[in-house]
């Protein structure tokens, strides 16, 4: 095959940013699976949570919230768990569960930031000592080296450069995609954490207000 040929003219080299290569492609494609399983239509479903909050049915919220795995299902459910709090409480409840979501969002991504600029580090240092290697040999025979025999040498020289550059990208590229999908899962979390904080608090408002009305009505009645 015309890859293992490169691979084989390349140098040692070559084999450990074949590798990253795999191992960045493993990455990309697992976030990628995770991500479309954790995301969530907010609009809809903060939808379903409210008309279930407004009627004070809180343990059918928390089944609903905890049905389905996600950071936006998470935060939620962390609210609603604790929906008698006070407006301040709930804020820190929202707050403390979305930092805890973070770490998951970001998982492995730093590792694919590190593929993004080790390899062309990598592949640069191939090319180095390829071209330490040639001009050696070239040294080794007194000068009596045909312009094609260094050409070749050079030539095999810049492969583990190309191939650094030809991994390096691809991860740069993945990163800042996957860092997008993180910011659009934040900011998911961040709404849903204000509307869940805004539902509890004005149906336990109006709660108030329906039991205050029948307590002052029982009290004209007598």
């Amino acid at each position: 095959m015309l890859v293992l040929d490169y691979i084989s003219k390349g140098g040692p080299l070559m084999w450990l940013i074949l590798f990253c290569s795999v191992l960045a492609s493993a990455i990309f494609v697992e976030r990628i699976i995770y991500f479309h399983r954790v995301t969530v239509k907010v609009g809809e479903f903060m939808r379903g949570i409210a008309n279930l909050v407004r009627g004070h049915r809180y343990a059918e919220a928390q089944i609903e919230s905890a049905s389905t795995s996600g950071p936006v299902q998470r935060v939620v459910h962390a609210a609603i768990i604790r929906h008698s709090a006070s407006r301040s409480e709930l804020k820190e409840i929202v707050e403390e569960a979305g930092q805890m979501e973070v770490p998951r969002l970001e998982r492995r991504l730093g590792t694919l930031a590190t593929f993004s600029f080790l390899t062309p580090m990598l592949g640069l240092l191939g090319t180095v000592v390829g071209l330490i290697h040639a001009f050696s040999t070239m040294s080794e025979r007194s000068g009596l080296l045909s312009s094609a025999d260094l050409s070749n040498g050079i030539y095999q020289a810049l492969l583990t450069t190309a191939a650094g550059l030809a991994v390096a990208i691809p991860c740069a590229v993945a990163y800042s995609y996957l860092s997008a999908r993180v910011n659009s899962l934040m900011h998911d979390m961040e709404r849903a954490g204000i509307e869940i904080v805004n539902l509890l608090v004005e149906s336990r408002q109006k709660s108030d207000i329906i039991e205050f009305e029948e307590a002052r009505q029982r009290k004209d009645a007598l």
